[in-house]
């Protein structure tokens, strides 16, 4: 078990190393500036992009899930962001197509900037992680289907996180998103 854990944090750490830190900060300012952030992946990827949702919540932005029943009405000053490996899948291409004719940004987490979704965004943080489809340009790995990405990506939008809450210069970051945490538990 000790080499499997070493071997997925190296895994994931040498993709972290690979990602374009001046993606990341684009994909930061794009968000800064939303009115509201709108978030969608399928599968894992959809996992993630609701733990990034809830941090952005706590963060004081306004910020929803693509596909959950509270979600409103997108308009032009939003941010779509799509987390998907492929970057072409169907739904997350219609979200796209459909976000783009309402005027808003698209901002894309994905391992492929040549995919149909990547045509439609405005921002792209490409993550060169290995995924379900084991392309050969893709890196090695010890672990299934698309969990190198989903880690990666995880890591990668909690780092957009931390930066925006360090441009906001907060004395006690901490204690600022802790007004928002959930207090029913």
């Amino acid at each position: 078990m000790r080499k499997t854990l070493d071997t997925i944090a190296m895994e994931v750490s040498k993709v972290i190393q690979a990602v374009d830190s001046d993606e990341a900060v684009a994909l930061a300012e794009q968000l800064k500036r939303a009115n509201s952030i709108f978030v969608a992946g399928t599968g894992r990827s959809g996992l993630i992009g609701k733990a990034f949702a809830i941090r952005m919540m706590h963060s004081g932005y306004s910020v929803y899930v693509v596909g959950e029943t509270i979600t409103p009405n997108m308009e032009a000053d939003d941010v779509l962001l799509i987390i998907s490996g492929s970057g072409n899948t169907g739904t997350l291409a219609y979200f796209a197509e459909r976000a783009t004719a309402i005027g808003a940004t698209i901002a894309l987490v994905t391992t492929n900037k040549q995919s149909v979704i990547a045509q439609y965004s405005n921002c792209i943080v490409e993550i060169p992680a290995a995924t379900k489809k084991r392309l050969p340009n893709e890196p090695a790995t010890i672990q299934p289907l698309g969990s190198q990405f989903d880690q990666s990506a995880h890591v990668v939008l909690d780092a957009v996180i931390a930066h925006v809450i360090q441009q906001e210069q907060w004395n006690n970051p901490n204690q600022v998103l802790a007004k928002k945490h959930t207090n029913l538990e």
